[in-house]
């Protein structure tokens, strides 16, 4: 559909902007509702959400995918933020609700639906470990616990930041340190790889992990939140070891799909914009995770998120 003077505008700001997947997956997803919208990408350095926010409110754009470097700071700038975005102190979607600019954060709950979708996995009463104390990471741990997730154990290299990440888990929150998160990985049930390691392009790319892949087993789901590349190292170690694999880009669908249902109020359209997704992204990185079946319900893409900066890039935070 082209724009046209009554065209309804959303868009994403970041900074990197250009590589973002956050206007293919909207633009996907109103074409197949036939509405007359369009996303596009704005490039807004760091330091300038604000300036960003007054040209919001003055063009009346309906809404925001929010990405780094800005998620902190719209977080304090917005009129009125989600619960889950005031815990996380992130916002990665802006909605305008008359004259207020309401903050959400989608990632949680992307990451819970892809996890759903690509392994039939529930959280509930389960044992988790997540790699990482990032964004990403604080929002997959939030998410598990209140999905119900019997413990949510977390490993990062800075110990201060494992700790503030283990605590938005409340009593089901740990840290696992470095001697002990290797063991405790082969009792967990999902391990959750949300750092940089892996990720291409990146001086992280061939790191190593205090849980290498071929340690995970049969019976265990193994996530790399990265999607490019697909799969990573790690996923394919994991796989190769027995463990049911998944990538980041149902994260990165899933986090968009709930951006969309917020600003239009409708039921997003998951298959077009999975179709989106998967044509846009490098041969492999499909829903379905390195070891996990064909079909479209078990199907695992790799990490999410709108905008990806260059030291996420390929990550499903945008």
């Amino acid at each position: 559909m082209t724009p046209t003077a009554t065209t309804t505008v959303v868009g994403v700001m970041g900074d990197p902007i250009a590589h973002s997947l956050s206007p293919l997956l909207h633009n996907a997803a109103f074409s197949a509702l036939g509405l007359d919208w369009v996303s596009v990408a704005f490039r807004v350095p760091a330091g300038s959400a604000g300036a960003a926010l007054a040209g919001v409110r003055a063009l009346g754009i309906r809404g925001l995918s929010v990405t780094m470097p800005h998620k902190s700071q719209t977080a304090r700038l917005v009129d009125r933020c989600s619960p889950v975005a005031r815990r996380l102190g992130a916002v990665n979607c802006v909605v305008r609700d008359g004259a207020l600019l309401v903050g959400h954060n989608t990632d949680g709950e992307g990451f819970l639906a892809a996890l759903r979708r690509g392994a039939g996995f529930d959280p509930a009463a389960r044992r988790c470990l997540v790699l990482g104390a990032g964004g990403a990471a604080r929002a997959v741990v939030l998410a598990l616990a209140e999905a119900g997730a019997a413990e949510v154990a977390v490993w990062a290299r800075r110990q201060a930041q494992a700790q503030a990440a283990a605590g938005l888990a409340g009593e089901r929150g740990r840290v696992a340190t470095p001697e002990e998160v290797g063991p405790m990985a082969t009792s967990m049930e999902l391990i959750v790889q949300a750092t940089p390691v892996g990720m291409h392009g990146t001086p992280a790319e061939d790191a190593e992990l205090p849980v290498p892949g071929d340690r995970l087993m049969q019976g265990q789901i193994a996530v790399d939140l990265i999607y490019d590349p697909y799969p990573t190292r790690w996923l394919s170690e994991a796989a190769a070891a027995g463990a049911t694999t998944l990538g980041g880009l149902g994260m990165l669908v899933h986090q968009a799909a709930g951006q969309l249902e917020r600003w239009i109020g409708v039921e997003a359209p998951l298959e077009a914009m999975w179709a989106a997704a998967r044509e846009a992204t490098t041969p492999g990185a499909h829903e379905g995770g390195a070891s996990a079946p064909s079909a479209p319900d078990t199907h695992a893409p790799t990490r999410a998120g709108g905008g990806k900066p260059a030291s996420w890039r390929g990550t499903s935070g945008r």
